[in-house]
């Protein structure tokens, strides 16, 4: 589609010219004429009226915006005459590129940045605890693909284009363990994740890290973090100081960050969780009965935004209820909602969407004007970041309407991305397998520690046994081929879930099997699983790795996958052993088989599919590490 842009373009024309091929457009003299209007009201108008093409618009990102409800609807007809209204100020996602060990590439931060755009998504963080070059602290972030200043002085530089602002998200309290590891920061260190309040070079520290994170961007907005610092005051703090609030201990360390940051020209915002902690007699961020005095709030600074981050109810009464108590600190709460990608390869959508929706809603109603929509990396990021699009395109729509239309939800995403709503909502089916309510709000993640659990320990094969686990994963396997043809360049996507499902389709009862064959005495059944069964495994183990590294060098920095390489060596030498030990049974060379022998209890002694975190508690019952 030829177009020719004419009028207000002052700021625009860089990122018209990045954006064009993204938005399926030729600019051209020749192509059909789109006037251009910026104009002072906070909306968007685009109209089409025979040859008469209208652009009207506020902020930069309204623009990008605007041109892909242009593009996406000249396609289908020749007159409109739309009208949208922006409901917050900020909206935008948070990557995690530290805890899971899974870098960005600044390419791969640039497809998502021409995406946001095209949605109309006008934030992005970089949630980095040590994943960003400190040039006085030469261990911080090493050997972790840390960026550069230049990385991300280019990212933000394609960013404003767009205008879209990039704020830097470090943390200055806890969340720091990979950093409180190396001994150089030994005499910093309240306990292993938790810098020493008080302690002078703690702040010294504080303040690099906060101008190695501001300096190369143009916002002068900066998240501090200061969330879960679970024994804050009770480390070397206590040996120190002796016992003190943890409400005391958080405001008299903010206070000491506060004149780092205002004197350096920065207007921060924080994680609220701790002062709800700190209030809560079980230590729980939504506990009801959490009492933040007035006294606490008092002395709370004032020119910090707090933001409320929570991805765990369905129910709008919640929000409104911890929205209003955020503004008893005297302000308004930025929103912090998630998109479930981080407990494991499968994106959870039920949780998602459901969550979503009564967040944002509310959000509207109570006056909340910025969100975040975070991506957590947690233990690995083992999901495919690209697998979150959809989420991306949910906060979208709900930023430029007062209620979201799913029906134009899924025009867009179809625009945005060529890719199917219906097929990226399906995604959360491989985590649906029998036994599991559909939309799993629970985040139960089955697919995972059917993967990574060892097939002669079956640490979760009583919470498996009875269900059609193997005919689930058999059956998602086949749909997620399809999905994989006809979802554009985004076939990857579920090229990843296919492989992964194949394994499952063998693996995902293959311990109940082979316990079962061995208590019975069918050494028929036993050579089958050792000859045939677990060298296909293997095979299909063999072609998820090759496709997920391939994927993983390719969005990712390298650094992090020596974790998952790990992971996949574990399992495929799990399975050698066990070929190995069965046919040493079947051979007469050994006489029992004492792990197949031990009673299979249910998972934490709970019946039924069930949820487990870490991959550390899936492979064995040993320790792997502390």
């Amino acid at each position: 589609m030829k177009l020719s842009f004419v009028g207000d373009l002052d700021g625009v024309r860089e990122g018209l010219a990045a954006l064009a091929g993204e938005a399926g457009i030729e600019l051209s003299p020749e192509g059909r004429v789109v006037e251009v209007v910026r104009h002072s009201e906070p909306r968007i108008i685009v109209e089409a009226d025979g040859e008469k093409l209208l652009i009207q618009y506020n902020r930069r990102i309204h623009f990008f915006r605007a041109i892909g409800l242009l593009v996406e609807n000249l396609r289908e007809k020749d007159t409109f005459d739309i009208e949208e209204k922006p409901q917050f100020d900020m909206n935008g996602p948070m990557f995690d590129v530290s805890q899971g060990g899974a870098v960005l590439r600044t390419e791969s931060v640039k497809a998502f940045l021409r995406k946001m755009a095209l949605m109309g998504l006008d934030m992005i963080m970089l949630y980095a605890e040590d994943s960003f070059d400190v040039k006085e602290q030469p261990f911080f972030g090493y050997m972790r693909g840390r960026y550069s200043q230049a990385e991300i002085k280019e990212m933000d530089d394609y960013a404003y284009q767009f205008g879209i602002e990039v704020i830097p998200c470090i943390q200055t309290l806890s969340h720091l363990a990979d950093v409180l590891k190396w001994h150089a920061f030994g005499d910093i260190r309240d306990d292993h994740e938790t810098l020493l309040v008080g302690h002078e070079r703690t702040y010294e520290f504080i303040e690099q890290m906060i101008v190695a994170a501001s300096t190369p961007v143009r916002s002068k907005r900066i998240h501090i973090g200061m969330d879960e610092a679970w024994r804050l005051g009770l480390g070397e703090y206590l040996v120190q100081n002796g016992l003190h609030s943890k409400f005391d201990i958080m405001n008299a360390h903010l206070k000491r960050v506060m004149e780092i940051v205002e004197r350096l020209g920065l207007s921060p915002m924080m994680w609220s969780d701790m002062y709800f902690r700190a209030g809560s007699a079980v230590g729980d961020y939504y506990d009801k009965d959490c009492v933040i005095s007035d006294e606490v709030i008092q002395g709370m600074p004032k020119n910090i935004q707090y933001v409320y981050w929570d991805y765990y109810h369905y129910d709008e009464e919640f929000y409104e209820d911890w929205i209003r108590r955020h503004k008893r600190f005297g302000s308004t709460p930025i929103f912090a909602g998630g998109i479930w990608n981080w407990k494991g390869f499968v994106l959870n959508y039920g949780a998602t969407i459901d969550s979503t929706n009564a967040a944002l809603n509310v959000c509207k109603r109570e006056g909340v004007r910025e969100v975040i929509a975070t991506l957590w990396g947690d233990d690995g990021t083992e999901c495919d970041w690209f697998s979150a699009l959809l989420g991306l395109q949910l906060f979208a729509e709900h930023g430029y309407a007062e209620v979201l239309d799913d029906a134009k939800l899924s025009r867009r995403f179809r625009y945005c991305t060529g890719a199917s709503m219906d097929d990226f909502m399906a995604i959360k089916n491989v985590d649906e397998p029998p036994g599991i309510k559909p939309g799993n709000h629970e985040t139960y993640n089955p697919s995972r520690y059917m993967l990574w659990q060892n097939v002669m320990m079956g640490l979760f094969d009583e919470n498996l046994r009875g269900l059609e686990v193997a005919a689930h994963y058999a059956e998602m396997e086949r749909e997620m081929a399809v999905y994989a043809v006809r979802n554009g360049e985004y076939g990857f996507v579920f090229e990843v879930l296919k492989r992964l499902c194949s394994v499952l389709a063998l693996k995902a009862d293959a311990g109940v099997r082979i316990t079962d064959a061995y208590r019975s005495g069918n050494k028929q059944e036993l050579a089958y699983m050792a000859e045939d069964v677990l060298p296909e495994i293997r095979r299909r183990v063999e072609a998820l790795h090759a496709y997920h590294f391939e994927r993983w060098h390719k969005v990712n920095k390298p650094f992090g996958w020596d974790i998952i390489d790990l992971r996949y060596g574990g399992l495929l030498m799990s399975l050698g052993t066990a070929i190995a030990r069965i046919s040493a049974y079947l051979a007469g060379n050994v006489e029992r088989l004492e792990e197949l022998e031990e009673k299979r209890l249910p998972f934490q002694g709970q019946e039924g599919l069930v949820d487990c975190y870490l991959y550390k508690n899936m492979p064995t019952p040993s320790r792997i590490s502390q």
